[in-house]
């Protein structure tokens, strides 16, 4: 990059390189809620209080906007990456086997429910898709890697993540209950935690309240490794996307006479280091420490983008969609929850 880009990238980044410290000491503090969802709220708020603060331009040519921008896009895709050294594929391996077809099913569940409930809702597109991911997959992180890759807006993300943190916390509060109340082993409720709740942080919060109560830690052992298997379904996920994509702007392209379109721009490069970053992690012999630095820098760059993407809401479109991202979220999350439990059962788990 040239130097005088960074020149003018640079403010906006340390801008929300203050803004995510504060998030993620909450998020610390209150790991249930999550960095990202405080670094999402507090710069929506100050985009409310000091709408121009992002243009406002100092040392005559200096704006924060540039560097705002670059987070939330550029630096957004890198931090996934980094996420990628918290898998470790021989983990995934053992537990596939079990899990693999209740991922499979859910996923489904997910994106066919998000998307007739959404087209009845007439809710925008990139907002249906962005909460249909975020339930099947893994909240946050994957409406973070699928965010760039449809050119959602702010507020289809800023709504996907507050929509998804909302069930997050029901999730974690009820789920415990309802496993009680189904009579079910250690590893099913694992097994329906892992793949039912939506963010890793909520999976482990769930899955701690489980083992405490029956004095030991299969559940939460369980729940955590098929929570982290899950996350590797961004991977196709993110790519079919890429291609879906690709090939509506190329009809596009091809209505308006304009040129060919560039799959290599779009594709989402991000996601392969991601898997080189894992597959590293696992056969590369990486010290533990690393990967878990590795991994909490990741997870802090995702705050930065979170608090950058609050920046650029617009609170009042935010919400002039009212209910309906709420509504649709828990259309997913039940049908999510649910398939969950009917493929478990089939399979005797």
């Amino acid at each position: 990059m040239a130097a005088s880009k960074w020149y003018h990238i640079i403010p906006g980044i340390m801008l929300c390189f203050v803004l995510a410290v504060p998030s993620w000491l909450l998020g610390k503090t209150f790991p249930i809620i999550g960095g990202p969802v405080f670094a999402i709220v507090i710069g929506i708020l100050i985009s409310l209080f000091f709408p121009k603060l992002t243009v406002y331009k100092f040392k005559k040519t200096l704006t924060f906007e540039h560097g705002v921008k670059y987070t939330s896009k550029k630096l957004l895709q890198y931090s996934i990456v980094l996420l990628g050294f918290e898998m470790n594929l021989y983990n995934v391996i053992n537990v596939g086997g079990q899990s693999l077809l209740v991922m499979l099913f859910t996923l489904s569940a997910a994106f066919l429910t998000a998307f007739f409930v959404g087209k009845a809702l007439k809710l925008p597109g990139d907002a249906t898709t962005l909460i249909g991911v975020g339930t099947s997959i893994c909240g946050g992180s994957a409406i973070a890697a699928t965010a760039p890759i449809i050119r959602a807006k702010d507020e289809d993300v800023s709504q996907a993540i507050s929509t998804i943190f909302l069930f997050n916390i029901i999730a974690v509060f009820i789920f415990p209950i309802l496993g009680r109340l189904m009579h079910m082993s250690d590893i099913g409720f694992g097994m329906w935690a892992g793949t039912a709740v939506n963010d890793t942080s909520s999976v482990v919060a769930a899955g701690t309240s489980w083992s405490n109560a029956v004095g030991n830690n299969t559940a939460l052992q369980f729940a955590t490794i098929v929570k982290l298997t899950r996350t590797l379904m961004i991977v196709p996920v993110t790519l079919a996307l890429a291609v879906y994509t690709t090939r509506k702007r190329d009809r596009k392209i091809e209505q308006d006479g304009g040129g060919n379109f560039s799959f290599v721009k779009v594709f989402p490069w991000f996601v392969i280091f991601f898997v080189i970053a894992a597959v590293l992690n696992t056969f590369a012999g990486i010290p533990a420490q690393w990967s878990s630095v590795l991994t909490e820098i990741g997870k802090f760059v995702i705050i930065m983008a979170m608090g950058a993407i609050g920046l650029n809401t617009n609170l009042k479109k935010l919400v002039s969609n009212g209910i309906k991202p709420i509504l649709l979220g828990l259309s997913c999350w039940f049908a999510v929850a649910a398939v969950s439990l009917i493929v478990q059962n089939v399979m005797g788990i």
